[in-house]
């Protein structure tokens, strides 16, 4: 039923665009002057919306439309990598927001002096997982540390993980005879922010060894839920990394975005530039693109993975 009311809702977006054109075609057939700002107006307003759907038009894998588990892990570096992951932690919220997908923090670990070491985020809206994994790969950041008090310029790393959330119980099976299910103490800053009962989850997968923790809610049975979606969005994408693999041997130009193959690169110093190694996009104003501004770099990844020539000056909106 999901299925059928996005493609209801698509169908209708064409059908409406289609009558807009209609109506703009009418209108320039009258050939009145007067009318010119009113047409060029809406020749802008069809175009913008035409590159909208032109750029949903690519979201058309299997978990494009779904939600989206969204995990960030500092890497090497200390307290600086702490950091980082916190700013892609906000960068990533704040375009959450902007694009009015719901988030909820399923696990959040602190860093020891700054930062965090890691957090999960769920991602709610319609195409989140399609637009999001864009992001997936290591992202590094170039600048002067402000953790160091000579002020040298320091490199640190993060990896970015976007997993689509699995909504249905029969996408991906788990026998609970392969899980253990460990219950500690949540971990905080302290104060009443420490929880006195085992309410914190870790599960793991011990066919595969994959181990997921939740703290973040203060039940158990809560933390627990939360785990489980986890750890399906897991076990489905090591199902479809064997599927990828299998299509990688007759196809034989697939690359995965593991950790070390960095796809994007942050500088604030000496000059400040944001680029996709992937598809030569890139942005000269930093901080927006920290703020939030990602657009221009997933649409570029998309038109990239069609196949099509990226120019890495232009700017596509989101739908």
């Amino acid at each position: 039923m999901r299925r059928l009311a996005r493609l209801r809702e698509e169908l209708e977006t064409w059908k409406s665009l289609q009558q807009r054109i209609s109506d703009g075609l009418e209108l320039a057939s009258l050939q009145d002057d007067t009318l010119s700002a009113e047409l060029d107006t809406e020749v802008h307003a069809i175009r913008d919306r035409l590159d909208r759907l032109e750029l949903a038009a690519m979201l058309s894998g299997p978990y494009d439309a779904d939600p989206a588990i969204l995990a960030i892990n500092a890497g090497a570096g200390g307290t600086d990598s702490q950091d980082w992951a916190q700013m892609l932690e906000r960068m990533y919220l704040r375009w959450s927001e902007a694009h009015e997908f719901k988030t909820e923090i399923l696990d959040r670990s602190e860093g020891e002096e700054a930062g965090i070491k890691s957090v999960t985020i769920a991602v709610v809206g319609e195409y989140a997982y399609g637009y999001l994994r864009a992001e997936k790969g290591v992202h590094r950041l170039v600048r002067i540390s402000p953790f160091d008090s000579a002020r040298r310029r320091h490199t640190s790393f993060a990896q970015v993980e976007v997993l689509p959330q699995v909504e249905t119980e029969s996408e991906t099976e788990i026998n609970p005879s392969d899980l253990r299910i460990d219950t500690y103490r949540s971990g905080g800053a302290g104060g009443q922010n420490v929880q006195k009962n085992e309410t914190a989850i870790r599960i793991t997968h011990l066919p595969t060894g994959i181990v997921v923790t939740c703290q973040n809610e203060r039940s158990q049975s809560q933390n627990r839920q939360n785990a489980m979606r986890v750890l399906k969005a897991r076990l489905a994408d090591v199902e479809r990394e064997k599927r990828e693999q299998e299509l990688a041997k007759l196809k034989g130009d697939h690359v995965k975005a593991e950790w070390g193959s960095q796809i994007r690169s942050y500088v604030l110093h000496p000059y400040q530039m944001v680029k996709d190694h992937r598809t030569e996009f890139e942005a000269g104003n930093a901080q927006a693109v920290l703020d939030g501004e990602l657009d221009g770099f997933i649409a570029a990844y998309l038109r990239h993975k069609l196949g099509s020539r990226v120019d890495g000056k232009a700017r596509t909106p989101l739908a």
